[in-house]
């Protein structure tokens, strides 16, 4: 009996090692099915994964949609690294510095990993992690990334300030035609409201008995003679019509004929368009009143509203380029003539008046126009880019092109813009290549990397908490 027992024994241990199931009163007991089970029960899963490998996770147990159960993942699962792929045995000569999370979280390790998603945490070699402030990148990334340079140079930056405005009569070119004494208009030539008149050309007769009587004592005086037969000319006269705005014509041809007219004609004081005509026939003129407004039109200003964030860059004397609304791509070239000394409270912009000829009167009164005010510089100036320049509002900066595929980052500071070029007053010198395009990637990966170092140098002096994520290191 004892012997039937032993060999009992013999062929349960042989079974065992050899992965043989036994089939004792109906029940089936494998070796393999009961080792991990019995160890399982000692230990809490971290997770709970899709049975399909799909990328389906659950914090408890679970079946899928066809009814399998969901597979726990435990601590050692998660830890386990990958077998090493081509590309890590091709960098096997360098040295592996740590790992960091392949999404981009601040987290490193020591050694290989893999996030809860199940990735693998990326190896950062030596050399890829400098000291000198310097970010590289490898010639693919620089590639696809469209990383491009270019030199710092001298050069003319051009700003240029646009303003909006209208046209508006040239003040000093504006006449008006009114009686200084009571009159009468007793004809009128045939000139309206818009009719260009030139200086001289007759407008209209006026009778009036002050002109008559001081045209009267006038004639008087000077045909009058004195014992030593000098001739009085009566300047107190004279000046009499003269202050009663009687034409110097009119005045002229009195002292020729020594016969004084019955009515005055009245002429265009200078060359322009009539703008206000108020003149009547018949019509009774009181001092004072405005028969006629003429302006003169040859030139005219354009007054612009101008920033007053602009306001440093203009002067007087700059040239100015005015585009008409009405006329689409002619110009009319200017000169700032006054700035004026006061900003609108409400708009917050200075009006700036520019002077323009304007021989075919093409521009008119109350016309909109947009300026171009030209505030460049002869002096060349050190200048780069404006998409080179990383401006976080505070601070302005630009990455540097080392070479090899080095990129600095390097504070300026930055003075006038335009033309597409900004002026660097200090941090850059003339030759030295700077990145004009993708400059916002490198500076990404910059402060990826400041972030992993920093992570990294403190991993070993601040032991890591225990975590049931996944997350944690393991030694």
């Amino acid at each position: 009996m004892n012997t039937q027992r032993l060999l009992t024994a013999l062929a349960l241990v042989a079974g065992m090692a050899l992965g043989a199931t036994w089939y004792s009163s109906g029940e089936r007991w494998s070796a393999h099915a009961e080792a991990p089970a019995a160890a399982s029960a000692d230990r809490t899963p971290l997770y709970f994964r899709d049975p399909s490998g799909a990328p389906l996770w659950s914090a408890g147990p679970k079946k899928d949609a066809r009814g399998q159960d969901f597979l726990p993942v435990y601590d050692d699962e998660q830890a386990a690294p990958e077998p090493a792929k081509p590309q890590q045995q091709a960098d096997s000569s360098r040295k592996i510095l740590y790992y960091r999370n392949p999404m981009g979280l601040p987290d490193t390790s020591p050694v290989p990993k893999k996030d809860p998603m199940g990735m693998n945490y990326v190896p950062v070699y030596e050399g890829d992690d400098v000291d000198d402030g310097t970010v590289k990148l490898s010639p693919g990334k620089i590639q696809r990334t469209g990383v491009k340079s270019e030199p710092v140079e001298r050069r003319a930056v051009r700003v240029s300030v646009k303003a909006p405005g209208t046209i508006q009569l040239d003040e000093r070119r504006v006449s008006v035609i009114a009686m200084r004494a009571e009159s009468f208009v007793q004809k009128i030539a045939d000139v309206t409201t818009g009719t260009r008149v030139k200086a001289g050309q007759p407008l209209m007769q006026i009778y009036s008995s002050a002109v008559a009587s001081a045209a009267a004592e006038y004639l008087a005086t000077i045909t009058s003679k004195t014992v030593g037969g000098v001739e009085m000319y009566g300047r107190g006269s004279r000046q009499r019509l003269t202050n009663l705005d009687v034409p110097e014509q009119v005045i002229a041809e009195m002292e020729k004929s020594h016969v004084a007219p019955v009515t005055v004609q009245w002429s265009a004081p200078r060359d322009g368009i009539v703008l206000e005509r108020n003149a009547i026939e018949g019509m009774r003129a009181n001092p004072g009143d405005v028969l006629f407004r003429i302006a003169d039109t040859s030139v005219v200003w354009a007054l612009v509203d101008v920033a007053e964030r602009d306001l440093g860059n203009i002067a007087v004397g700059q040239p100015v380029t005015v585009r008409a609304r009405s006329f689409a791509g002619r110009t009319f070239a200017g000169k700032i003539a006054v700035i004026y000394p006061q900003v609108n409270r409400d708009t917050r912009t200075v009006r700036v008046r520019i002077e323009l000829a304007n021989p075919d009167a093409a521009l008119l009164p109350d016309m909109y126009v947009d300026a171009d005010i030209d505030t460049a510089d002869a002096t060349p100036v050190l200048a780069v880019p404006d998409s080179s320049v990383l401006d976080t509002g505070s601070r302005q900066a630009v990455l540097v092109d080392k070479g090899e595929g080095r990129f600095e980052p390097r504070e300026v500071k930055l003075g006038r813009r335009g033309g597409g070029y900004v002026e660097v007053r200090d941090g850059l010198a003339a030759g030295e290549a700077v990145v004009t395009s993708a400059n916002f990637l490198i500076d990404a990966e910059s402060n990826l990397k400041a972030a992993l170092k920093g992570f990294a140098e403190a991993g070993p002096s601040q032991p890591e908490a225990p975590s049931n994520s996944g997350m944690g290191e393991h030694k």
